[in-house]
């Protein structure tokens, strides 16, 4: 593992009392989104077993838009839940007792085929050293977004087969007790996160994978023998397809920003969007409120925006906004291999400074 560097991340004052008020979890919201996620899969995941059931020649025409539509819909819902809800259940802030907040990021990261234990490793490491190159795996370098138009569009509707391939080769793979392989992470990150030297961490990866795939093939043999072939596809891959909203959420995240700078506000995209797609991914796109103060629940990083948007930068609002704004920010990328986006911020006496200004006064951090 490479020399750990120390950043002296600049974070804007909040009132002691407002923060410690923020910082408190709540069991009830916890419960309601964790809850309500899973209520909306088996919904959605019951009305797609019920129209596959029930699909004959005769009613094929009404019934195979309502399957489709069941299916859409769930794997939407569920694609969340991997990176997005076990993202939250990792910082173990949803839920004040903290039995719960294992409880269900094993519910969720099963039914996602994905490994916590690597995970929560890698995500303290991101927020410790925020997109600096060499030092933060999480986040691909150049800040850019490498489309494949039509290409990547099917595959965002639809599903990306060589994506479930890796994390499924993953997770048998770790089975096995091998820990080389590619998966949600490049396999030389995941060896630096969890090196040998951590056999505990590394003993707890391969646990997991055994419980997940032993879970998985055992649900798989019981949909085949029982008829209920539909279910493989709910359950056991219902995580990985129809993507596209949890693209559109979550790829602004860092995109077209800058790198190794200490102030998240120049690193890290704050937007606003509608009430369903900020369901989805559990209030993230607060995402400089959540670097800031990791700390603070999900549900309440609306007021925290509120109480420090006198420092951040102007945001965008909606999902159609803020990917315009991204999109011209990629097209003079390609113009410019070394552009990168540097929001205006608020200075002290109320102007704003310019690029340079910031660049460098972050750089010095």
């Amino acid at each position: 593992m490479t020399e750990s560097i120390k950043i002296n991340w600049y974070r804007t004052k909040v009132d002691r009392a407002l923060m410690s008020e923020l910082m408190r979890r709540s069991d009830a919201r916890a419960f309601l989104q964790a809850g309500g996620q899973l209520l909306v899969y088996a919904v959605t995941g019951g009305l797609a077993w019920l129209a596959a059931s029930r699909l004959n020649a005769d009613n094929w025409t009404w019934l195979l838009p309502l399957l489709l539509l069941a299916l859409f819909v769930h794997g939407t819902n569920a694609n969340f839940m991997g990176g997005i809800a076990c993202h939250e259940l990792c910082h173990k802030t949803p839920f004040a007792t903290q039995f719960w907040n294992t409880f269900f990021l094993k519910i969720y990261a099963f039914m996602a085929w994905f490994d916590p234990v690597g995970y929560r490793a890698s995500h303290i490491r991101h927020h410790q050293v925020t997109v600096h190159k060499d030092h933060d795996g999480e986040i691909m370098q150049p800040l850019g977004l490498d489309w494949h138009g039509f290409k990547f569009v099917l595959k965002a509707l639809t599903f990306d087969p060589l994506w479930v391939w890796k994390n499924v080769r993953f997770m048998f793979a770790a089975a096995f007790g091998d820990l080389t392989q590619d998966g949600f992470f490049k396999s030389a990150w995941l060896q630096r996160v969890v090196p040998e030297t951590d056999a505990k961490g590394r003993r707890e990866i391969i646990n997991w994978a055994r419980i997940v795939v032993g879970g998985h093939l055992a649900l798989a043999t019981l949909f085949i023998l029982t008829g209920n072939w539909i279910l493989i596809l709910v359950v056991n891959f219902g995580a990985f397809y129809c993507g596209w909203l949890g693209v559109l959420c979550g790829a602004p995240q860092h995109a077209g920003l800058s790198s190794d700078v200490n102030d998240f506000r120049l690193n890290t995209r704050t937007y606003t969007c509608g009430p369903i797609p900020a369901f989805c991914y559990w209030n993230m796109q607060y995402h400089v409120e959540h670097h800031m103060f990791p700390a603070v629940p999900f549900y309440n990083l609306d007021r925290l925006h509120a109480a420090i948007a006198h420092d951040l930068p102007p945001v965008t609002h909606g999902l159609w906004a803020t990917w315009r704004h991204i999109q011209s920010i990629l097209q003079r990328q390609r113009r410019e291999p070394g552009y990168v986006y540097v929001p205006p911020l608020p200075r002290n006496d109320g102007d704003r400074a310019d690029d340079a200004t910031l660049l460098k006064e972050a750089a010095q951090g």
